[in-house]
């Protein structure tokens, strides 16, 4: 008994004091504030006619619909609309680079759920995820890794009073443990989802929604469904991928194969039905459970710039990869802790261990 209790109290230790997946969650932001680029940018040209006052949804139609918020919505002026939009581009841009810290991702949530309601007739999908997964990721220290270097975010926490720096930890563990929770209920759901569906439980579901005109791919769908093989084997896939998922990711030594096998299923969406909005944002948030294969990968990656050290001799921390749903051991047996950076601060050369 007294054994058990030590044991759980050097887990809970552990998830106070050691940061889980802290690459995996800055990749995520990255890649979020990329997709959210992408989205403006690509709608660009037509700016004025998708999303302005006088387009092809006028403002007093849109405030009429609305059942959210959106900035959008605040004013009729052409000038308004111009620089809330670009303004929306530039915010963008700062969370993909990795300024702007916590405000700017808070900032680029606003307004790009804003530009999603101006005109849901666009929206792929994605849209929902990352609106309810940004929130997670303003509790994770996800400005640490691939972020240009300012340095102001590490001045402010140093006049940050050390007791609620200190619980920046845990709020950090929380944030990933509810950004992996998301990503697996999405998995869960949808796939229960289909096996309700006839046309799933045949095998002819993917024989029909590559024939949608909108999700067709000339050249490349008809190899697909005109196979009897590949069809019933994708149909049948899809829906056991879905479902045995999070089981996949509760067992470390499956876990970067489960995320691996995520990515390139909606790589294949994105490819074949040309939703890459929505791919990109189930792959960000893919990658906290791909976190320790990501350090390894950076890692690897400084070894081959000149002048930089073999990373070989860097520290090793655990093999796993990703958030685990359970800690191995109390912060007396993990690795020494490297030194706190900020947001957009230095960053340690080793990454975190995984404990989580």
């Amino acid at each position: 008994m007294r054994n058990a209790l030590k044991n759980v109290t050097g887990r809970l230790d552990s998830w106070s004091l050691n940061p889980v997946a802290v690459t995996g969650v800055s990749g995520t932001r990255a890649l979020l504030g990329f997709v959210g680029l992408m989205y403006y940018v690509g709608q660009y040209r037509e700016r004025n006619y998708l999303f302005g006052p006088d387009g092809v949804l006028p403002h007093d139609e849109f405030t009429a619909q609305l059942t959210g918020f959106s900035v959008y919505a605040l004013s009729a002026s052409p000038v308004f609309f111009q620089v809330v939009f670009h303004l929306g581009i530039a915010v963008a841009l700062a969370v993909t680079l990795g300024v702007g810290g916590r405000p700017g991702l808070a900032l680029h949530w606003a307004l790009l759920w804003s530009v999603y309601q101006r005109q849901p007739g666009l929206l792929d999908g994605g849209d929902n995820l990352a609106y309810v997964v940004i929130p997670f990721l303003l509790l994770t220290r996800c400005y640490d890794r691939f972020a240009l270097p300012t340095g102001l975010a590490s001045r402010l926490a140093e006049r940050v009073p050390g007791h609620l720096r200190a619980v920046s930890v845990p709020f950090h563990n929380l944030g990933v443990l509810m950004v992996a929770a998301q990503i697996c209920l999405v998995y869960v759901v949808s796939g229960l989802y289909k096996v309700m569906g006839e046309e799933w439980q045949d095998g002819t579901a993917l024989f029909y929604i590559m024939r949608v005109a909108e999700f067709e791919l000339p050249g490349w769908s008809n190899l697909v469904y005109e196979s009897d093989f590949l069809v019933v084997l994708g149909t049948y896939g899809t829906v056991a991928f879905l479902v045995y998922f999070p089981l996949g990711v509760l067992v470390p030594a499956l876990r970067p194969w489960a995320a691996a096998a995520s990515i390139c299923f909606h790589l294949s969406i994105a490819f074949f039905m040309g939703l890459t909005g929505f791919a990109l944002t189930m792959i960000a948030c893919d990658l906290v459970f791909l976190s320790g294969a990501l350090d390894r990968a950076v890692l690897r990656i400084k070894g081959l710039l000149p002048g930089a050290r073999n990373p070989e001799a860097e520290p090793e921390t655990e093999p796993d990869a990703g958030p685990e749903t359970e800690p191995h051991a109390g912060p007396a047996a993990s690795a020494p802790a490297a030194p706190a950076s900020g947001e957009n601060g230095t960053k340690s050369a080793a990454p975190e261990a995984e404990l989580v």
